[in-house]
């Protein structure tokens, strides 16, 4: 049995753990590369694009934290006041 290239909407959401709704909207705006196939136009996500996503979001979620002011573990909140 061949590998699945593709996942659907539905496989795209339960992976991200989001709902359908917030899948199709990635797509919609083009957060997320996707084609549409078959006569009603369901969508499909090819599985590289979709770990490109994701390693897209940590790539950015680093960004955002490293310019942010370290937390420092060895300070006590208390001592601070």
């Amino acid at each position: 049995m061949a590998t699945q290239r593709f996942h659907t909407l539905d496989d795209v959401a339960e992976i991200l753990n989001v709902s359908w709704s917030q899948a199709y909207a990635m797509v919609r705006r083009r957060e997320l590369r996707a084609i549409q196939v078959g006569g009603r136009g369901q969508w499909r996500v090819e599985k590289d694009e979709l770990e490109r996503f994701i390693q897209q979001k940590y790539a950015e979620a680093s960004g955002t934290l490293a310019t942010e002011e370290p937390v420092r573990d060895d300070v006590d909140a208390d001592s601070t006041r």
